[in-house]
């Protein structure tokens, strides 16, 4: 139990963990899912290029499309390449960087399906036993040339009675595996060669930009979700006091229908609701609590789409017209979204 809890602990410590745990996790389902199917190809000649191109090209697409979904990355790549620049400037590297990325990730499940299919060369003998081009073989040198075309639509159907026994399905079939798995063996070799240069030429080149591109894609997908975490933290706080201030209302009312009363028979004065004390443990919920009311909520996060802080906390410009500051000034909580506040 322990070393599951330690490898949840590392997977959970950086964005590229996850993301690389998902990666492993669905290039394990497709392996599953090839094991797991029944592959029967139609035996005719107008359909079995159709159904083994759709099985080769088909699951891939889908299996991109869900590495694509199961990358956080990918949304916030977008929403970084659409956002108005604001007070921030967009730097069309760093998107670069981000979906070079997110590909890699994805592409690593679909690669996996068509390797697999290449090496076991069912759906390519499907796709082009109509395609060979039957001088290649004696045995069809007696047969008319319908005749060979309804023969090689049904070399997959190795059970079927026209080709049962038959050495010229063997040989076609045969022909179209080893062609087959060369091509899955080459894709192979060429992937591993490229990895290969990649990780050993890379130290050769300068560093710079590539470390430089890599702290800001993760430094925007950080950013992202802590900015999530603060609002969670907000609106649990602000609807806690929405609550509390609700049933502080209700006092007075019940003491006006005469329905709450002291030992003395009089009624009992509603509590005020507490101020929050200032510096609230230090960690700037002060300035979540400024934020008080469904307008400035909406505001704050207009804001923060339309015109992001810029990244320099040292000189920290007020934003001009947007009501925001991004150094952290002492605010009370009853006021308005006019002063500066740090969200």
């Amino acid at each position: 139990m322990e070393k599951f809890r330690t490898l949840f602990q590392h997977f959970q410590s950086s964005p590229d963990s996850v993301m690389n745990g998902v990666c492993l996790l669905l290039a394990v389902v497709t392996v599953k899912l090839y094991s797991s199917f029944d592959f029967s190809c139609p035996c005719l000649a107008r359909y079995n290029a159709l159904y083994g191109l759709g099985l080769l090209l088909t699951p891939p697409l889908a299996l991109f499309l869900c590495g694509l979904l199961a990358n956080r990355q990918s949304v916030v790549m977008v929403e970084e390449w659409r956002r108005p620049a604001g007070h921030r400037r967009k730097e069309p590297g760093i998107i670069r960087y981000m979906c070079s990325s997110v590909l890699q990730r994805a592409l690593a499940a679909p690669l996996v399906w068509v390797l697999l299919a290449l090496l076991d060369g069912k759906c390519f003998v499907c796709a082009f036993s109509s395609s060979v081009d039957p001088e290649k073989f004696l045995d069809f040198a007696n047969m008319t040339s319908s005749q060979v075309q309804l023969f090689l639509a049904k070399v997959p159907c190795k059970e079927d009675e026209l080709v049962r026994n038959s050495p010229a399905r063997k040989a076609v079939s045969r022909y179209l595996r080893c062609l087959s798995q060369a091509i899955g063996w080459s894709i192979t070799l060429l992937l591993i060669v490229l990895a290969f240069l990649a990780r050993c030429l890379r130290p050769c080149f300068d560093q710079t930009v590539f470390l430089q591109r890599r702290y800001w894609s993760n430094y925007v997908d950080l950013e992202q979700k802590l900015f999530d975490e603060t609002c969670c933290e907000h609106a649990r706080d602000f609807a806690h006091r929405c609550v509390l201030h609700f049933f502080a209302s209700m006092q007075s009312e019940l003491r006006a229908r005469g329905l709450q009363r002291d030992a003395a028979g009089r009624g009992v004065e509603p509590p005020r609701m507490p101020e929050p004390p200032e510096g609230l443990d230090g960690n700037g919920k002060t300035h979540l609590r400024a934020v008080s009311s469904r307008e400035q909520v909406d505001h704050v996060l207009s804001t923060w789409y339309s015109s992001k802080p810029p990244l320099d906390l040292v000189a920290s410009p007020a934003l001009s017209g947007a009501g925001l500051s991004h150094r952290a000034p002492t605010v009370a909580s009853g006021n308005r979204l006019s002063q500066n506040i740090e969200v």
